[in-house]
């Protein structure tokens, strides 16, 4: 019984010892295996690579134009046009006319690529046809060049800026120039006539001006009249010609049409940006912008080119008062103005306080046809403008709603005080009295200098003291006081402001018109003391020879 017992324990080690052997064996087959694949990637990554290093190099080329069927295009490569077979991997819809495209060597479009990067920046100056444009490109050369697929329909305008390449000839994309952009405000503004005080006369020629011609342009044509080129707003600084020009804009609004359909383009060209150190780039930007005005008003809606501070821009010619640039500029907007082009539906509104120094070509009739001027508001004109920033709306105090039924009365009868305190012909209010060529003199008071800006100004200073008085004293509203005080202040800070050296020039600036003054002599008074102070006076012997230059 022993030796059978001995055997099958043998035989159970020998093939415990065989089971573990066979795996062993099929690990280290199995090693090897994964070794053998992996010489094999390599081996395939390597004779890749080495394929990949040994066959010519592939072109890239520009798409002109697809066949019919997709299977054939027409490109551009190293200047020379060709027609070249369309791979069957590249999708026929992927082919779009100035993209750029990966040519085999046997010049076979085995891919797709997008828009050049990069190119030439050149302004287009009229549209050839729906697929063609016109651009001045270096060198201010003329060449046509044709619109990539995405720019035929992207609604680009003449003065748009596009890039170009100048090998294929070809506008690729548009790109937005920043220093021009921001010359043009194409909006409505909000400003409505109800918003501007005192000048209900002035207005009143605007809208026969500018209105009548909208409103009935076939009693116009029946009499063989033609609406105004252009209006000129001339007066003292700070009087209204800017909110003008802005009300005339909101105003044409409301007469196209529904709100829904309301639409007026207001260009506010901010003139001293205009100007550059390069020849002929502001001569540029002027087209641009009556090209962007003609542009819009193509559609039947008014368009309103407003330039303020005019006389930056177009000052008389051949004075020698600046650096000439005006030779140039000035004859370019007189050809944008009644040239060849129609200016149909524009208006062009110029604000000036020295109208002096415009150039007379411009202010002559069939230009700038209509010159209205901005007066400095008289009393009634400046209770007007205090109505528009003093309403019952404010805190009042006490003492000033007493005695008055409703908070109107109250706040009309505090514009009586503020009109009557600004408008008294009394020795504190005394400013300045000059000295005329003619030998006669004048004293002039704060209210002869009067402006709605001022006014204005005198309004919020007010609205700071009853601030200020709430917070020191806990009394709420605007009190008589306030408005004493804020008087006093505006009048103070006006005592240092003119020009004592060259005191016509100053003249002209402030609005004064008339005989040639020749001497100034300023009535200080020290508000805080109650005490006049020493007069400063100044004579026109110190004046130097150039002195009338601004």
């Amino acid at each position: 019984m022993t030796e059978p017992t001995t055997d099958a324990k043998r035989l159970r080690e020998d093939t415990a010892s065989l089971r573990q052997q066979l795996f062993s064996a099929g690990k280290r087959n199995e090693a090897l295996s994964k070794t053998l694949r992996t010489a094999r990637d390599e081996l395939t990554r390597i004779k890749e690579e080495a394929r990949r290093l040994t066959e010519p190099p592939n072109n890239w080329g520009t798409l002109i134009a697809v066949g019919e069927a997709g299977t054939t295009a027409d490109v551009i490569v190293g200047g020379r046009r060709m027609r070249v077979a369309v791979g069957p991997e590249v999708d026929p819809v992927t082919l779009r006319a100035g993209t750029e495209v990966l040519l085999s060597e046997g010049l076979v479009i085995i891919g797709t690529g997008t828009f050049a990067p990069v190119g030439s920046v050149v302004n287009v100056r009229e549209f050839v046809d729906e697929t063609r444009i016109l651009v001045g490109a270096p060198g201010d050369d003329e060449q046509v060049y044709t619109l990539a697929e995405d720019l035929v329909d992207a609604g680009l305008r003449v003065g748009d800026a596009v890039v170009v390449d100048t090998r294929t000839h070809y506008a690729l994309e548009v790109v937005e120039k920043p220093e021009v952009s921001s010359l043009l405000l194409e909006e409505v503004p909000d400003i409505t006539y109800s918003d501007i005080g005192g000048l209900a006369d002035q207005i009143g020629q605007i809208k026969d001006a500018v209105e009548l011609p909208f409103e009935h342009p076939q009693l116009y044509t029946e009499h063989g009249l033609k609406p105004p080129k252009g209006i000129l707003l001339y007066g003292p600084p700070g009087c209204g010609k800017t909110l003008i020009a802005k009300a005339v804009a909101n105003s044409l609004a409301d007469r196209t049409g529904a709100p829904s359909v309301r639409k007026t383009y207001f260009l506010n060209i901010k003139g001293p940006e205009l100007l550059d150190k390069y020849v002929g780039e502001t001569e540029r930007q002027l087209r641009l912008i009556f090209a962007r005005a003609r542009e819009k008003a193509s559609a039947g809606f008014p368009v309103v080119v407003f330039f303020d501070e005019m006389e930056s821009l177009f000052r008389t010619r051949g004075t020698g008062k600046s650096s000439d640039v005006e030779t140039t500029i000035v004859p370019q907007l007189l050809t944008e103005i009644d040239g060849v082009e129609q200016l149909d539906n524009v208006i062009v509104i110029g604000a000036s306080n020295r109208e002096d120094l415009i150039d007379p070509a411009i202010l002559r009739p069939g230009r700038l046809d209509v010159k209205i001027r901005i007066e400095r508001p008289d009393s009634d004109g400046a209770r007007d403008i205090f109505e528009k920033y003093l309403t019952d709306e404010l805190p009042l105090h006490p003492s000033v709603l007493s005695g008055h039924t409703t908070p109107a009365e109250a706040v009309a009868g505090l514009i009586s005080y503020c009109v009557d305190r600004m408008y008294a012909q009394t020795p504190e209010n005394e400013f300045v009295e000059v000295t005329y060529a003619d030998g006669s003199k004048e004293v002039l008071h704060f209210s002869d200098f009067a402006s709605g800006a001022m006014i204005h100004n005198i309004v919020d200073r007010a609205k700071k003291g009853a601030i200020k008085s709430l917070l020191e004293t806990g009394e709420r509203g605007l009190h008589p006081e306030h408005f004493e005080a804020a008087i006093a202040e505006e009048f103070s800070e006006h005592e240092d402001l003119p020009n004592t050296t060259n005191p016509d020039e100053w003249a002209r600036i402030s609005g004064r018109k008339g005989e040639r003054v020749t001497h100034l002599r300023m009535m200080h008074l020290d508000t805080t003391r109650g005490a006049p102070a020493m007069p400063l006076e100044t004579d026109i012997a110190e004046v130097t020879p150039n002195s009338d230059l601004v």
